[in-house]
């Protein structure tokens, strides 16, 4: 008997002996359907089987935040806009109409009189060295690792992940090793440490600790975020290179991730989609924060004028993507009506921007300077409310690179607005040109009684008013 004939009577046998068995359950009619057709009914049960089992193995494990922190310098270190302009006038370098110029820029930046800068800054003269800068950046990355480490109990042995980001100070050994070298972590420790991607570098970090523990199983990931301000300091007379002077101020954040099932119920928040979108191919997009010499030969980040054009048409390509991600069917809904009538119609009507408000409670949008959270809450249709923790991130630290989304998260944590099941979106703007997106689910809410942050001993004073005036800078 061939091995076709051996099937054929195995499935013979299979079918009587179920039409004996299920003639007398109460389901007999359904059952002798199954035992009509058992060949059809195994092999789509092999398929179901086998379609559960693929999905099994490819699902991505959720990743959660466990907590971080902000770093807040010591009060001594204060910089308020008189001392600024009486520190960059005994250098001798600006000119008068340079020294008129950030007195402008300033007064217009939306930045109160308490942001900080480093200590290099404050001698007398000011000595923005190597050694100063890697003082900076060991005060700040590890006043915010040595807190969120404290908020979540993790021990730095159990670090799988260091991802940091800065994009102007890149020494040797990296800021990873700082990091490593500090907290004496394990030597099979992945460590990334990325420069030169500017202010939304922050998202970008999350978007690689994401990967990272998507393929390795039961780890942490610290991200840390920050700026050099003592190495960014432009020495000359470039209009367009010293608005970064005005506009950059000390600050940190670090945050820890975890892709462990069990640190759930203790997470703050789950990391639901990273979304990043790069104008790099397009020469004004590449050229709008550019680092190069002056005619004298000095070096600083030239901002051009082209910058506020290229973050907004970033962010329009980076929301259409994010949209059917996150927005309620009605609004997208509404999106393609319109689409259809402007690109398949040709009618004469304005682009319908969806209602972000409906698919989020808190927005935290890169503090870059006035301009840009003008920009943004045009753009989005947002309300004063939820504006308030960008504008107040730039009103009190100023422009803290790409750790300043932290600081916002921290402020709204701080007026007791975070509770369970919220949604937050986090939107970096930065050289390259790029636009970049997070989104977040707070898996509990947030007691601002207990969870302390960089925020909490003045947050009563917040918000203040910042008078909007147009704006001169880019």
């Amino acid at each position: 008997m061939n091995s076709g004939s051996t099937q054929k009577s195995a499935i013979i046998i299979a079918q009587g002996i179920m039409s004996q068995v299920i003639t007398s359950l109460p389901l007999a009619p359904a059952l002798a359907f199954v035992s009509a057709h058992l060949p059809s009914v195994v092999l789509c049960s092999l398929l179901a089987i086998f379609i559960a089992a693929m999905h099994y193995v490819n699902r991505r494990p959720r990743i959660f935040m466990l907590d971080f922190a902000c770093y807040k310098p010591d009060d001594a270190l204060r910089c308020p806009h008189s001392i600024f302009l009486e520190r960059s006038g005994l250098l001798g370098v600006f000119s008068e109409e340079s020294m008129n110029f950030q007195k402008t820029i300033l007064d217009k930046s939306g930045i109160g009189q308490k942001s900080y800068f480093p200590r290099a800054l404050w001698m007398l003269p000011p000595n923005p060295c190597m050694a100063e800068g890697r003082k900076e950046m060991e005060t700040v990355m590890f006043g915010a690792i040595d807190e969120v480490l404290k908020k979540t109990g993790v021990k730095p042995s159990d670090i799988g992940v260091v991802v940091t980001n800065c994009s102007v100070f890149s020494p040797t050994p990296s800021l990873a090793a700082m990091i490593i070298n500090h907290y004496k972590l394990r030597s099979n420790i992945r460590s990334y440490s990325l420069g030169g991607m500017g202010c939304s570098a922050g998202v970008i970090s999350l978007d690689l600790a994401k990967q990272l523990l998507q393929v390795h199983p039961n780890s942490y990931a610290l991200v840390v975020s920050t700026e050099n301000i003592t190495l960014n300091w432009y020495w000359g007379n470039n209009r367009s290179k010293l608005v970064s002077n005005c506009l950059f101020r000390m600050g940190a954040g670090a945050v820890l991730l975890s892709n462990k099932m069990s640190d759930r119920h203790r997470a703050k928040y789950e990391l639901l989609h990273t979304l990043r979108t790069h104008y790099g191919a397009e020469e004004r997009g590449y050229r709008s924060a550019y680092q190069e010499e002056d005619e004298t030969g000095i070096v600083g980040v030239t901002l051009s004028r082209d910058l506020a054009t290229t973050a907004g048409d970033a962010l329009r390509t980076n929301i259409t993507k994010l949209g059917p991600l996150v927005l309620p069917p009605s609004e997208q809904l509404f999106y393609l009506a319109n689409l259809i009538a402007r690109k398949v119609f040709k009618m004469k009507i304005k682009s319908y921007m969806p209602d972000f408000k409906r698919a989020f409670e808190h927005f935290c949008i890169h503090a870059g300077g006035r301009a840009v959270l003008d920009s943004v809450e045009k753009n989005l249709h947002l309300t004063d409310w939820q504006m308030e923790p960008s504008r107040m991130t730039l009103y009190r630290f100023g422009n803290t690179s790409s750790s300043s989304l932290w600081y916002e998260l921290a402020y709204s944590e701080a007026k007791g607005r975070v509770k369970k099941g919220h949604r937050v979106w986090q939107i970096a703007l930065g050289s390259g040109f790029k636009c970049n997106s997070a989104v977040w689910r707070a898996l509990r809410t947030v007691d601002p009684t207990k969870d302390r942050n960089a925020w909490s001993d003045e947050i009563d004073d917040f918000p203040v008013i910042v008078p909007k005036l147009a704006s001169t800078q880019h």
